[in-house]
């Protein structure tokens, strides 16, 4: 696995990365419909790159 994918996203990053406000963020993390994530020992919140991709590929409607 590269290093890329092993990355950790802060939320502005995935925000910004997905083009949704902060607040639907948070909202979808409170109904349990985001991206896995990563809450460290300081509160912080961490998305892995490869888990926000796999979310990502959830969403994707079939042809």
């Amino acid at each position: 696995m590269s290093a890329t994918r092993d990355e950790m996203l802060t939320i502005p990053q995935v925000v910004e990365e997905i083009g949704v406000p902060r607040a639907t963020f948070y909202r979808w993390r409170q109904l349990k419909k985001g991206p896995k994530a990563i809450k460290l020992p300081n509160g912080a919140v961490r998305i892995r790159r490869l888990d926000l991709e796999r979310w990502i590929e959830t969403l994707e409607e079939a042809a």
